[in-house]
C-alpha cells in the first residue's frame, strides 16, 4: 500500500530528525498512530524552508497554501518513548496544482512507517491554484 520511497534513491531527499516525547504517545509509551502524521507534517514544512521558502511565504507572496488531498500510511513497527526519529521526504510526483511526497519514519535505519501524502495547492478561498514556479523549480531535483 504505502510503501514509500526505498531506502536507497539517486533522487534528493530531506531528513528531519525528531525525538517522541511523552506527549506523543499513549499509557505503554507507545506513539499514538495519528502523531505520524504530525511528523510528516513537521518534515515537510522544514523541506520548504530548506528550499528556502516556508508556508507563510507561500502564502504572502503567492496567495497559495497547501491541503492534504490524499495520504496513505502503512505502519510497520512502534516508536517509543524518547526514540530519536528521522522523518525521510522526497517528492515523488509534481503536477500543475499539486505534488506528491513519500516520506519514511525511521528509528535507526529501520522503517517504521511508510506514507504517501498528495498535497494541493489551493488559493486563500481554497480553490485549486497552480503551484508557484519558484517551488515547482525548486522541486526538480527533488522528483525521481
Amino acid at each position: 500500500m504505502a510503501e514509500a520511497m526505498p531506502p536507497e534513491s539517486h533522487v534528493e531527499t530531506h531528513v528531519f530528525p525528531c525525538r517522541v516525547y511523552y506527549e506523543d504517545t499513549d499509557a505503554a509509551g507507545v506513539v499514538y498512530y495519528a502523531n505520524y502524521l504530525r511528523y510528516a507534517e513537521r518534515a515537510r514544512s522544514e523541506l520548504l524552508r530548506a528550499l528556502g521558502t516556508d508556508n507563510s511565504a507561500l502564502l504572502r507572496r503567492h496567495g497559495v497554501m497547501f491541503v492534504v488531498k490524499e495520504c496513505a500510511a502503512t505502519y510497520h513497527e512502534p516508536a517509543r518513548l524518547d526514540d530519536a526519529l528521522e522523518v525521510r521526504t522526497r517528492i515523488s510526483r509534481i503536477g500543475g496544482a499539486s505534488f506528491t511526497a513519500e516520506q519514511r519514519v525511521e528509528r535507526a535505519g529501520r522503517l517504521l512507517v511508510g506514507m504517501k501524502v498528495r498535497l494541493a495547492c489551493v488559493d486563500a478561498r481554497g480553490r485549486p491554484a497552480r503551484l508557484p514556479d519558484e517551488l515547482r523549480l525548486a522541486f526538480t531535483s527533488w522528483v525521481e
